[in-house]
């Protein structure tokens, strides 16, 4: 533990998946204000390259990671790499998510099991070659991002809120069966966030006005305000924190 700055992870890793925008990118640059070397991951290589050479721009240090979480071999042969060039990931968000609202009685098998592999299947995916690694190691901080939707559910987005749901609990899993290994495995549930994929319920009237008056905070979550928790459970103060889950939702889920 660095005494003069707890919360400092310069010399660690941070991989974060779909990290090219929105929350993911968010908590990374909040990683790398604490001092550690960014992996920045998604498919879409043009974005990534934008990304990256916007935070180096801004004096971070970052390395892409250009893999598709939800495919297995994909992952593995990530994780592969990373070994052949010597990145150890001391750190790793699984923050790689989509949304898709519709009525259960309308709901494409495809597209229920779109989201659970990308919102869920990936978490174990990855989560499992990286714990591999911070095994043998006997240190690793593993954070996964869930929604107020692993505790509550809401009309139309069924396979989201199976998934963040089963976010919760892959956390415990996690933590039951490599905690014993020097690994802290936990979540943050954030709250109603303003990004792109919530723009469309931004901008409905009726929606932005349920958010506000639901919040206690009656706001909308800035995706920066994720990022003092995801620094608190990577650093070597939350040693002994393991199987937790975070809410950063402005009050929501504690109140009627």
């Amino acid at each position: 533990m660095n005494r003069t700055n707890p919360f400092d992870l310069t010399g660690r890793t941070a991989l974060v998946t779909g990290s090219s925008r929105g929350l993911g990118l968010a908590i990374a640059k909040g990683l790398g204000d604490a001092g550690a070397r960014l992996l920045i991951n998604g498919v879409n290589i043009e974005r990534l390259d934008e990304t990256a050479s916007s935070l180096r721009g801004e004096g971070y240090d970052v390395d892409l990671a250009a893999f598709d979480v939800t495919d297995e071999a994909s992952v593995i042969r990530a994780f592969a790499d990373f070994d052949k060039k010597g990145i150890a990931v001391d750190i790793l968000v699984n923050n790689a998510g989509i949304q898709y609202r519709k009525p259960m009685l309308e709901l494409e098998t495809e597209n229920w099991q779109r989201v659970l592999d990308t919102n869920l299947t990936s978490a174990f995916l990855v989560g499992r070659e990286a714990a591999k690694r911070m095994a043998a190691r006997g240190y690793g901080k593993i954070i996964n991002i869930g929604s107020l939707t692993s505790e509550l559910a809401r009309a139309t987005v069924a396979p989201y809120t199976v998934a963040k749901g089963g976010i919760k609990m892959l956390t415990k899993a996690m933590a039951a069966e490599w905690a014993a290994h020097g690994i802290q495995a936990n979540a943050i549930g954030p709250g109603y966030m303003l990004t792109d994929m919530n723009e469309a319920l931004i901008n409905d009237p009726k929606f932005d006005a349920w958010v506000k008056g639901r919040t206690p905070a009656r706001r909308w979550g800035k995706p920066e305000e994720l990022a003092g928790t995801a620094v608190f459970l990577a650093s070597s103060t939350a040693d002994y924190v393991n199987g937790q889950i975070i809410y950063v939702d402005g009050g929501m889920i504690s109140v009627l």
